[in-house]
């Protein structure tokens, strides 16, 4: 069985909210002894990623995005191009890591981020920052401001690879892929803002995209149960919900596929 192999590497998709699905996923992993060697990780699947690499339990990443309320008055921006200012939650991330380069994490990690300017996808080295490499990878077009490092720009790593299966091929023994972004079950009326319209618009490009990069993984785990939610919940009820969502899938396809 390839849960045996030598070395385990988990991709985690972006999702915003929904990536605490991926928190409930290694909740489950963790129950049964299913340790990844890597992760590779983009935007809110890079939060989850660099967490863990850290050395948080699935249930304190839960608690650290409980902690922030993603639309405070004090993240509002009107210099930079985003509703939201990416900068203005450098601090949250800094309470975690500090200065710690991707570098002096425990478990390696693969964070993208897409760069603007030479519209290009940025994996970003072990000496880049992990906070740095964390509010670029998560930067939402659109609703976040991009993120600068080093005079580059940088937004969302999902703009050009949002379920970045193929950074592990070759690294790794076996892949787990987790992918938290089915395309959400709406009516007209739900199309009423610009970051709905936005969300939505970035929600069928993603999953367009990313369908064929199953093909990669040993082990796909997609609750489709989170086309439900937003890609930008705040309620702390629907976050637990979430998390409950991404375990329980991780435990039913676990059983359907190795216990038959």
């Amino acid at each position: 069985m390839f849960l045996e192999s030598k070395s385990i590497g988990i991709v985690f998709s972006g999702g915003g909210t929904k990536g605490l699905a991926h928190a409930g996923v290694l909740q489950f992993l963790e129950e049964k002894g299913i340790k990844p060697t890597c992760i590779a990780g983009t935007s809110a699947g890079a939060i989850v990623a660099a967490l863990y690499a850290e050395g948080k339990t699935p249930v304190e990443i839960l608690n650290f995005f409980k902690s922030i309320y993603f639309f405070n008055w004090k993240h509002f921006t009107f210099r930079k191009a985003g509703f939201i200012d990416a900068d203005a939650f450098k601090l949250y991330f800094e309470s975690v890591f500090g200065d710690k380069t991707i570098g002096d994490l425990d478990l390696k990690i693969h964070l993208t981020a897409t760069d603007l300017v030479k519209g290009r996808l940025k994996i970003f080295d072990e000496k880049t920052k992990v906070v740095d490499a964390v509010l670029a990878s998560s930067s939402f077009p659109g609703v976040l401001s991009p993120y600068q490092i080093d005079g580059d720009l940088y937004s969302d790593g999902g703009i050009l690879n949002q379920f970045p299966t193929d950074i592990l091929l070759g690294r790794c023994d076996a892949i787990i892929g987790v992918y938290v972004s089915p395309t959400q079950k709406i009516d007209a009326n739900s199309l009423a803002s610009i970051k709905a319209v936005t969300a939505r618009a970035f929600e069928l490009l993603f999953a367009n995209s990313s369908a064929h990069k199953f093909t990669h993984c040993d082990w796909v785990i997609q609750p489709e149960e989170l086309s439900k939610f937003g890609t930008f919940e705040t309620s702390k009820a629907k976050m637990d919900e979430i998390f409950k969502i991404g375990y329980e899938e991780a435990k039913k396809s676990y059983e359907e596929t190795y216990m038959k």
